[in-house]
């Protein structure tokens, strides 16, 4: 441990943590909101067994940030501005991604039978640009602050849960375009 973190660091911090958790409360409640919608048009959740995953990895990597900084003493080191960039990168990506899917977007999966793939927007170059974003936003989140071991936890979780989350997904929107 190195010490307690300077005062720059830990305001930092908090704004951070601030934003992220803020941010997360906000999609859950957008997210509430477009599957009541798609609901009403017959839209229906698919492959539910695995959101615990991201809901465990959302709820312990603001408590795994603050943790790394606070108790182990991370630091943000003179590449922070490029981690910074990168995360403003990443919430650029989700915004474009939030209006690209607009009602469609929701943290969990939702279809409706007969709708086709979203291919304009930001989806024209990426099949899964939410799941970059957030990939990039984990990593370049806590490195940002030093936080290695938080982004090598937060990646690697990411990671599991994706590849379950994915294949879910594809094979979903394929069923509810054939109708």
């Amino acid at each position: 441990m190195s010490g307690a973190a300077p005062l720059p660091t830990l305001i930092a911090l908090a704004a951070y943590l601030l934003f992220i958790i803020a941010h997360r409360l906000l999609e859950l409640w957008v997210s509430a909101r477009h599957e009541r919608a798609l609901a009403a048009r017959g839209g229906y959740e698919v492959g539910r067994s695995h959101f615990p995953l991201f809901v465990i990895l959302h709820t312990l990597y603001p408590v795994a940030l603050a943790a790394e900084v606070l108790a182990l003493g991370a630091r943000p080191g003179r590449l922070w501005p490029l981690w910074f960039a990168l995360l403003a990168g990443a919430e650029a990506l989700r915004i474009a991604v939030h209006r690209a899917l607009g009602e469609r977007w929701t943290a969990r999966i939702w279809v409706v039978p007969g709708a086709q793939r979203v291919t304009g927007g930001v989806y024209r170059w990426l099949r899964h640009p939410n799941y970059v974003a957030v990939t990039i936003e984990l990593a370049a989140g806590s490195l940002m602050f030093g936080a290695w071991r938080t982004a090598l936890a937060a990646s690697a979780l990411n990671l599991v849960a994706l590849a379950i989350r994915i294949p879910a997904e594809e094979r979903a929107l394929s069923e509810a375009a054939r109708g």
